[in-house]
Parts: C-alpha cells; structure tokens; sequence
C-alpha cells in the first residue's frame, strides 16, 4: 500500500485517547498518513557523551548525582531547583519550573541518567531544558548494562532512550516522548510501505526504499541516516509536485481552438485618457497578455511586481480586451475594502469609455443582489469586481472570458478554481504584490507563464525607513506631527484589534483614543479594524481619502486591514507598532501604502525588545531594502515555502520534506 492510503485513524494506536487525538489534529494529524509524514524539526544525538564540564561543545550526555533540593520563589511561582554533581566532579541546578513532581522522582541521593543543553546563568551552570530519570547503575532487567539499548533500539530499563532521537513539531498537551513512542508504534504497525516512484528513477538517483526512508527519517541509526532519507522523501514531493503542475498545463491545452487575437481599440482608448504613459514594462505585459489571449487555449499567466508598480491598470486594460471581444471579465479580490478600491478606480477610468461595472461582496443586500446577478447572467455587466462571493452558488456569467485573481496568494487553491470553472475555459490573469522568488517560479507556479513589471511609475521616492525600539515612541509622534502639520497624512498599524490576556501588545482600539486624545489632539483621527461593519469602514476610508461626506482625517489607526489595495497619495508616514510581529510580506505590503505620490515618505518599524532571531532578520530586511524581490527571497529563507506557495492551503501538496531553497 502507498503510504499516503494510510486512512487508518490515529485512535487505533495504544495510548491514543480521544484526548490525545484531539490533541494531535491541532498539528493537522488525523490519520496514519499524517503522523508518519509528520517530519521532525530536529534531532538529538544521545550516542555521544557529554560530561557537564563539556556544555559549550553541545548537550550534556551523563551520568550524576542528586546533591540537593532547592527552593526559590513564593506561591504559585515557587520553583524546585534540584542540585547534581557528575562523575568528573562538576556542579549545576536542574531548574524545574512547572515541574515539582521530580522532587519525588529525583530524590536527594539518586544517581540520575541526565541529557539537556546547559549555560552560565546569574554565575552558576544550570539548566532548565533538560531531561532526568533516576538509574541505579547496575545491570538491568535485561541483562543489558544500564545505558545500553535492546536490539530494537529501544533504552534499556530505567535510563533514558539512547541513539538518534527525533524532535518533532508539538503543541500544547503533546510532549515529545509522546509523540515518539506513537510515532514507533505506526512505524512497526503501517511501516511497510510501497515504494511510489518509477523504479529506474530510484535507481538512477540513488534513492533508498520508501518504506527504509521512512523508518530512517523517524528513527535514524546513526546521524548520516537523516539527510540520506529526508533526500529521498524530497525528492518524491518534487516529483509529485511536478506531476501535478505538468497535468495542469497539459489540461489546459485539451480542446485547443482558434481564437482571434483580441481588440484593442478600449485599452488605448484609456491610455489616450491618462495624465501619464505607460512604463516600459507594463507595455510588455500587455503584449504578453494579448499574445495569451489571442493564442488556441486559456491564458494561464502570473503578473508580479512591487507595491505600486502598476499592476491594477494593466489588469483593467487586459479587462478592456475580454470585453472588447465580446465578453466579460471578474477581478477578485481578498477583501471587501480592497474591492470597492478597485471599483472606485474602475469607476473613475472606465465608465466614462461606455463600460458597464458591477460590485458584488457577501454584503449587497438581497434586493441589490436579485437584478445584479440577472444583470451578470444576461450579459449586460462588463465587468465585476468583488471578493469571494464572485464564485459562490447562484452567480452565473453569460460570457466569462477573463478572470482576475489579485493578491492571489491569500486564495486557496479550489477557490481559484472555482471561479474559473463559471467561464468556458476562461483565461487566468493572477497578481501578486508579493513577488515570487525564481525558485517557487520554477516548481509551484511551474505551469503558468510568469510577467514581472519591475519598474516604478516616474516621480516615485524610495521610502526611507527607521527603526525605533520600543519605548522611544515619542521621537517618531513628534516626526510624524510634523509631517501632519505641513497636511500630509499618516497610518498606524497594531497587531491586535482591542486588548489581550495573553499578549502583552498595543492595539489599535486603545492606541487610537490615546493617538486621539493624547500625542495629537490638534488633528482628527479615524479607527479601522475587521470587526467594523463595512459601511463604517467604508466611510472611514472616504474620509482617509478626504472623499467622504464628512471632514477628512489626518491619521488613520489600524490593523492589517490595510495592508493591500488601500491608495491614500498624500499619506507619507506609516508607523508599524510591534513590528516584529508581522510578516516580512505583511511588512512589505504595509509599507506600500506610503510612497505612492513625489512626496518623501517615511516607514516607521517600532520594534519590542522581545524581538527574536527571525524578529531581527525581518526588521533589518526592511531597513536594508526596499526591493520587493530581494524581501521576498529573504522571506522565502526565513518562514519556508508551504506558507508562501500556498501548499498549505486545501487542494494543494503538502511539502513535510522538500525544501524550496535548499532543493532547487
């Protein structure tokens, strides 16, 4: 059987409760599938000593001698601090938070089995990442020396297990000796998988049986086994992945017919209308779009460029050859306010050429919705512009001949599908403000055809940015007053919507009365967030804009609700408060909506003093470029493909081995 047939549920396992279970679907294990694709993060050699004098070399590795107990603390933060002596003499504390039960486990006396990473700690050796059990350094019940391992490669009794030990992904609930010993047991019970792969390509790339990749990769020998079957499993995801890729392209090339190429007299109709020309770049996307177009089957084409570049005209004037040709269009969009940006922009740029625009979201009431979706159905709507609900049940489409998909990373795969299934075989523009690194290119984007727009509309500056640490918040209000003062405008972005118990984080509710009432009373603030309805956020937005009914704003408190779509040509200052918390992508994004007029902008990247190793790498990525395709291959390193590909979304291959980067 293949191993990806495993559809036996992880309860029949010994030791797997109902509890557990639930446990485990929180890290998407359901089946025995899962669990045995279930790649460790790590691994831990217990094959080498280590004596604690050793620590700075890797994981101490020994045997000890309880010395003490200890106590620090009071109440319910009292802490068990447990004193060991090695063999060679050396001493360190055992630091026990949230585990009092070793008092009992390890008592004073004991000779304890000891593996853990150890450091100088307010002067003294000590750790609290560490594992003990109490051995009594006599033969075992088995007969083995106590250390030894039986021939299974299990410990032998009463010491802790030996070898190459993996360390896996957790979650809360689901320690890692759980998680090996359920682990072991699916491997001795569906271990004996089906190889998967042509056997003259195994033989060819020398890669090992899938059912000894497997065992290897859960339950090495020696440390050399790892990258030998973590290669084989890679390789087999990539093999799979480009299967699925080449089955697409192929697909849609079934039932090629010929196709004029389409008219153009709408789109330079526009162009004739604009304040500016057109870069160099976006007149050779065009060209490619039209080529598409006019070719025997659907256009299957990736549009990325930066923030700003000019990817939303080139996606109306390839709307303008669909519908000059006789048919309609459909951009969508991720969210609502994204949505009516575009149709606003639609509005302003193409109704005046006799094009006929709907909006539709989940939000247009009943009465609205019955004769727009007659209106799609007849033919008499050009083009619509909305989110999600573009493809739901009842909406229907005379003529669908292009679909726009923007910031089509934050769909899912079937989602992306489904909307191209309400055309016959329409043609597929995707965009993306998230340039995708040449290695995604060439593996999950493989079977579309990939256009870059990389240079800048003329008149546009580089945002400079700064990074302020927390605490030094005053000197960025008092830049950005400035900046107010002389009529520019600025965003604020939190991570948080209102106030947390488990997150000690500014958010924007509170941030918004204090911005208000305390750092700049003289001008008049605006709060957007997800949980507003969308006509508050929409009047909001007006007033960001200085469009609305009411006085326009000067600053604008938000989450990322902002991140994508929103256009504000006088805003200069963005101030992203506990910015290691967001994405490098987010990031990148937020930045965007500055910079988007001759005016000098500014980024402000406010950063906590908790910040982290990936923290600090995206941070100075930002403070270092401004380059979209350089952030994007920073962040490909730092967070991995699955998230930026969207193989982790529904209807896509999961990668658990395969390493975009590292595996090109």
């Amino acid at each position: 059987m293949f191993l990806r047939e495993l559809a036996s549920p992880l309860s029949e396992l010994k030791g797997a409760g109902p509890v557990l279970v639930r446990k485990l679907e929180r890290l998407g294990l359901f089946s025995a599938a899962d669990l045995l694709l279930h790649a460790p993060r790590d691994y831990e050699d217990r094959s080498v000593k280590r004596m604690l004098g050793e620590f700075s070399q890797g994981p101490v590795n020994c045997r000890a001698t309880v010395l003490t107990h200890d106590w620090f603390g009071y109440g319910r933060m009292r802490t068990l601090k447990i004193w060991i002596e090695d063999d060679e003499g050396t001493r360190a504390g055992l630091v026990c938070f949230n585990r009092r039960f070793l008092e009992r486990s390890l008592p004073v006396g004991a000779r304890i089995s000891l593996f853990g990473r150890f450091d100088y700690r307010f002067g003294e050796l000590q750790s609290s990442a560490f594992e003990a059990e109490q051995v009594d350094d006599l033969p075992s019940a088995t007969g083995l020396p106590t250390g030894a391992t039986t021939p299974g490669g299990q410990a032998a009794a009463g010491c802790l297990p030996l070898g190459v030990l993996p360390v896996y992904p957790l979650t809360d609930g689901v320690p890692q000796g759980i998680m090996r010993k359920l682990t072991a047991r699916a491997l001795a019970r569906w271990g004996m998988v089906d190889d998967e792969l042509p056997t003259g390509v195994m033989e060819r790339r020398a890669l090992l049986h899938k059912a000894e990749a497997i065992r290897l990769i859960h339950r090495p020998e020696r440390p050399a086994d790892v990258p030998e079957a973590r290669r084989t499993l890679a390789y087999e995801e990539l093999f799979y992945l480009q299967i699925m890729i080449g089955r697409r392209a192929m697909d849609r090339r079934d039932g090629a017919s010929d196709r004029p190429p389409p008219p153009k007299d709408l789109a330079l109709a526009l162009v004739e209308r604009l304040p500016f020309a057109l870069t160099a770049d976006q007149e050779t996307v065009l060209a490619e779009i039209a080529a598409d177009m006019g070719s025997p089957w659907p256009m299957a084409r990736l549009l990325q460029g930066d923030v700003g570049s000019g990817k939303t005209l080139v996606a109306f004037m390839a709307a303008l050859y669909a519908i000059a040709a006789g048919g309609q269009a459909a951009l969508m969009v991720p969210t609502e306010l994204l949505a009516r940006q575009h149709a606003d922009t639609a509005a302003r740029l193409l109704e005046p050429l006799g094009v006929r625009l709907a909006f539709l979201s989940g939000n247009v009431a009943e009465p609205a919705r019955k004769p727009l979706l007659a209106a799609l159905a007849s033919g008499d709507i050009d083009l619509v512009i909305g989110t999600h609900a573009l493809f739901s049940e009842g909406v229907n489409y005379k003529s669908l001949r292009l679909v726009i998909v923007d910031e089509q990373h934050r769909f899912g795969v079937l989602q992306r599908l489904a909307i191209g299934a309400k055309g016959r075989r329409p043609d597929v523009l995707m965009m993306s403000a998230t340039p995708i690194p040449r290695t995604l290119a060439l593996t999950a984007y493989g079977d579309l055809s990939v256009s870059t727009i990389r240079t800048m509309p003329p008149g546009r500056k580089p945002v400079i940015t700064h990074l302020a640490k927390q605490g030094n918040e005053e000197r960025v209000y008092e830049f950005v007053r400035k900046e107010l003062a002389a009529g520019r405008k600025a965003y604020f972005v939190y991570p948080l919507v209102d106030r947390s118990d488990k997150l000690e984080l500014k958010n924007a509710e509170a941030m918004f009365r204090h911005l208000q009432d305390t750092v700049f009373p003289g001008f008049k603030g605006g709060l957007i967030h997800s949980r507003l309805p969308e006509e508050d956020k929409k009047a909001t937005m007006a007033a960001f804009a200085g469009k609305g009914d009411t006085s326009p704003l000067s600053f604008l408190v938000a989450t990322s609700v902002v991140e994508v779509g929103v256009d504000v040509p006088d805003a200069t200052c963005m101030v992203i408060e506990h910015a290691e918390r967001f994405g490098l992508a987010a990031l990148h994004q937020l930045r965007g909506r500055v910079g988007r007029s001759p005016l000098q902008s500014y980024c402000f990247l406010v950063w906590s003093d908790k910040l982290g190793e990936d923290g600090k790498k995206r941070v100075m990525a930002m403070k270092d470029t401004s380059d979209g395709f350089a952030i994007a291959e920073t962040d490909l390193l730092i967070r991995g493909p699955g998230e930026i590909t969207g193989t982790t979304q529904a209807g896509a291959l999961r990668l658990a081995f395969a390493d975009a980067v590292g595996d090109t």
